[in-house]
């Protein structure tokens, strides 16, 4: 792989960054990108090595989403670090990324209610409360069926959630991750606590910002019994729609999980705050700089950033880090391309993002003269 050592060209998004003591070769960070390669026994395999290994220039790669358990499923053929077997399967995928000096977090998730019975057995799947998705259909091993409304966990089962993202985070270490990245964003189980939107109990995970923040907290305080703060990450994403999400108190909410997340001194905390997947319109979107007031870590911005407009924010102080979603997909040397002024390759068809095989996935070709 051949990076040009050009100063005029993006000279702080290809800069060097101290990561609380993780070097990354440059600020591009290669986003969490859910591609359904695992097969039904949710195990990383070889094919999954090779796409990770082509992406290998990024100055720290964030996994694919990845399932903490089996009531954690939600997506089909998605990995998981439930198990053995799948462990092991992520081991191969660290190893050869180690020999490249590239840094990978594994991103730790839990569907709650956006999955769907078939996934389990015939059980609904767990929320934060009985709210139903207001969407069209959802892929599941069945085909394409309607969203259902999922079960609220009772209080009593908040604990062994929590425990499993602890032991999921336990075997990330074995696996020789550098860290890892506890999804809070997106709608998926951890973002239906935080938002009011869905969050409509009235135990002591309900209520008010600092109740429902507690699911989260109470994560962080257990995976950060197996990792040190400094190989912690929480990804937000304030302004989505994704998966029918976006509070009118959105603003107060993660203000005050920014601000709750601060003193820990955790890896960085990652904020999808473009607007190209959409914007909830329940305010003015939240900006990157909200959170450099709320939050005094390292901060990565996500979603619809350009070389341009990645470039700028970290040239502004209102960004250390910026992840890249979609170009990756298409884009195996991005960092190369975007050192070198070389054109992109055509963004990837939405049809093949999750399709079985290597079509769509380890099929898009380096630039000639990477």
């Amino acid at each position: 792989m051949t990076i040009a050592s050009t100063k005029s060209r993006s000279p702080h998004l290809l800069s060097t960054f101290d990561l609380l003591g993780l070097a990354l070769h440059n600020r591009v960070v290669m986003a969490p990108l859910t591609r359904g390669r695992a097969g039904r026994d949710r195990v990383p395999n070889d094919l999954m090595v090779e796409y990770y290994m082509q992406r290998a220039s990024a100055g720290l790669i964030i996994s694919e989403a990845t399932t903490i358990s089996e009531q954690g499923i939600g997506w089909v053929d998605s990995p998981g670090i439930y198990n053995e077997a799948q462990k092991s399967g992520w081991r191969k995928i660290v190893n050869a990324l180690h020999t490249q000096s590239t840094p990978i977090f594994l991103q730790l998730w839990h569907c709650g209610r956006a999955s769907h019975s078939s996934f389990h057995g015939g059980r609904p799947a767990v929320s934060a409360s009985a709210v139903k998705i207001n969407g069209d259909t959802i892929h599941t091993p069945l085909g394409k069926q309607p969203y259902e409304t999922p079960r609220a966990l009772e209080t009593a089962e908040v604990t062994a959630v929590v425990d499993d993202f602890r032991r999921a985070a336990e075997r990330a270490k074995a696996a020789g991750f550098d860290g890892v990245e506890v999804h809070a964003a997106n709608g998926y189980l951890i973002d239906q606590f935080l938002q009011s939107k869905t969050n409509q109990r009235t135990d002591r995970y309900g209520g008010n910002v600092e109740n429902r923040f507690r699911f989260l907290n109470e994560i962080i305080e257990a995976i950060l019994t197996v990792w040190p703060a400094r190989q912690v990450a929480v990804r937000f994403s304030p302004n989505g729609i994704f998966n029918d999400m976006g509070a009118p108190d959105f603003r107060e909410t993660f203000t005050h999980a920014a601000r709750r997340l601060s003193p820990l001194g955790l890896a960085y905390l990652h904020v999808v705050d473009g607007l190209a997947f959409g914007f909830h319109d329940q305010g003015r979107p939240m900006t990157l700089s909200e959170f450099r007031a709320a939050y005094a870590g390292p901060l990565m911005g996500n979603c619809g950033y350009t070389q341009e407009t990645a470039e700028a924010a970290i040239a502004s102080g209102q960004a250390d880090l910026i992840a890249f979603g979609r170009p990756y997909l298409s884009n195996p040397d991005l960092v190369e391309r975007f050192a070198n002024g070389w054109e992109l390759n055509p963004p990837a068809d939405t049809k093949v993002w999750s399709a079985p095989d290597a079509k769509g996935y380890t099929d898009f070709p380096s630039h000639p003269r990477s």
